[in-house]
């Protein structure tokens, strides 16, 4: 279990750190509320995450576990390689690119979810008492207007926050890493663990992104990202 926990989320945080699902609850946060981004956010990575795990269980029931082994530990060297190829192209100082594409397809999805005004309108000075006096006495049907237009706008900015974040992890290589790592470590551990991952990733993006966003080198990040990767696939073939 420690060993899948800890795996996991090691594997979470370093390859979700300036990836795609982290910069678009950065970027959603500059115009929404942070509760409905982040718990949005947060749930599609779960949902992909036990998604992952359940394949990963199954995954030795269709082959030996010898060979998921040996696929995992494959899985693990390639991605490691591949960053670390990919890094060689990169500049040293360079912000990830991420951030403008995360930006475009934020755009293109249309996300504009500003809450819902009330649609009360001012009288003048000299307007009609009898009128202001109506609207005193249903003063509790307009705040129950208001809480109903927050709620709304939460589950939208929420809705739209869940759905842009699944979306974007379905394929990615964390999920792949983390369907390998289900398939031959603990699997409540690489549940938990990369649950824990995500947390802690979203929550940064959600606080800081934007700003972590234009510190991070596509370089550096990419280069981390690869050495977990190979570190872990040479645990898998050789200590395991």
């Amino acid at each position: 279990f420690v060993s899948g926990f800890f795996n996991s989320w090691a594997m979470i945080i370093a390859t979700e750190l300036g990836d795609k699902t982290f910069f678009i609850a950065a970027i959603l946060c500059l115009k929404h509320a942070r509760a409905p981004v982040f718990f949005g956010a947060l749930s599609g990575l779960v949902i992909m995450t036990i998604l992952s795990s359940i394949m990963g269980l199954i995954l030795p029931n269709l082959m030996s576990r010898k060979y998921t082994h040996i696929l995992a530990a494959i899985l693990f060297i390639y991605f490691g390689l591949k960053l670390l190829y990919d890094s060689r192209e990169m500049e040293v100082g360079k912000v990830s690119d991420e951030l403008q594409e995360v930006e475009e397809e934020v755009r293109s999805a249309n996300v504009q979810f500003s809450p819902p005004q009330l649609a009360i309108n001012k009288k003048d000075d000299g307007g009609n008492d009898e009128e202001q006096n109506l609207m005193d006495v249903e003063g509790g049907s307009a705040d129950s207007d208001t809480n109903s237009s927050t709620e709304v706008a939460f589950d939208k900015v929420f809705t739209q926050s869940l759905t842009l974040t699944f979306f974007a992890e379905w394929g990615d290589r964390s999920q792949i890493a983390t369907i390998a790592l289900a398939s031959h470590k603990n699997v409540f551990g690489v549940t938990l663990g990369g649950c824990l991952g995500h947390a802690m990733c979203t929550g940064l993006a959600c606080v800081g992104g934007r700003l972590l966003a234009t510190k991070i080198s596509e370089k550096n990040a990419t280069v981390g990202g690869g050495i977990v990767f190979l570190l872990f696939g040479i645990h898998a073939a050789f200590f395991e």
